[in-house]
């Protein structure tokens, strides 16, 4: 359920302490020539709502709430489109958000990420750690980190190497919408080979820097809607599963 699409009557039938509310969170930043600066964003909102399905299948009641479309976007520095906010801004805005569900007696929130880089995830993390315990009043926040070594081997090799706009994230566009892919550009693209995930820990800051000298990196040349179709599935696998070491009872 979409709860941007429901009626107050319909919402208040879901809102509740047996749902599962999703918060799609991405920002708006470049993803080289072919990709839409919402890239992140639509992932989030497509494993979100792929999830949301799994989940129902398992007699599991959850909602997807609007998405978040602004993080911290730092690495995109000096590329037109880059739209980043305050660690502080999005902070209060997460704790408001919990807040105002807590408000609707929900009591179990994922941060459906879709935005990796390190200081947004940072963020995530720490308002879920003010989230940590349950109670009658107060929600659990559970952020879906697909950066946890056993989730992100299963995402394969491009991703572990830090895809941007590359192979993985094109094709997971392709899938969720193919419509905003500029396909003759993204076919005309080189292989751009970056361990980007080398390069944060060795403490790069932009893409730039790096030689991601066109906002990506990976190759997005081989990228197809079919593998996207399979990973987004794989996103909300885990997803789900995140969400069943933190709350058993929902699956009972």
């Amino acid at each position: 359920m979409d709860l941007s699409k429901s009626t107050y009557p319909e919402a208040s039938a879901v809102l509740g302490p047996d749902t599962l509310a999703l918060i799609p969170i991405g920002c708006t930043e470049p993803h080289g020539p072919h990709l839409p600066l919402d890239t992140d964003v639509t992932i989030a909102v497509a494993q979100s709502r792929r999830a949301a399905e799994l989940l129902s299948d398992e007699r599991v009641q959850a909602v997807v709430l609007p998405p978040i479309a602004y993080g911290i976007t730092n690495f995109t520095e000096g590329f037109a489109g880059r739209l980043s906010i305050q660690p502080a801004t999005l902070w209060a805005l997460l704790e408001d958000l919990v807040g105002a569900l807590e408000q609707h007696g929900v009591r179990r929130i994922v941060f459906s990420n879709g935005h990796l880089e390190p200081a947004h995830v940072a963020v995530l993390r720490g308002v879920a750690l003010d989230h940590a315990a349950r109670s009658e009043l107060k929600a659990q926040v559970l952020v879906f980190d697909v950066t946890r070594r056993r989730f992100a081997e299963r995402l394969g090799a491009a991703f572990c190497k830090g895809d941007h706009a590359g192979r993985y994230e094109t094709s997971l566009l392709l899938a969720a919408d193919r419509a905003a892919v500029r396909e003759d550009v993204q076919l005309s693209l080189a292989e751009v080979d970056v361990d980007l995930v080398g390069a944060i820990q060795r403490g790069a800051q932009h893409f730039r820097a790096i030689g991601a000298h066109q906002a990506y990196c990976g190759d997005p040349a081989r990228a197809s809607a079919e593998e996207g179709h399979a990973t987004i599935l794989t996103l909300a696998q885990l997803l789900v599963e995140q969400a069943r070491e933190a709350w058993p009872e929902l699956f009972a």
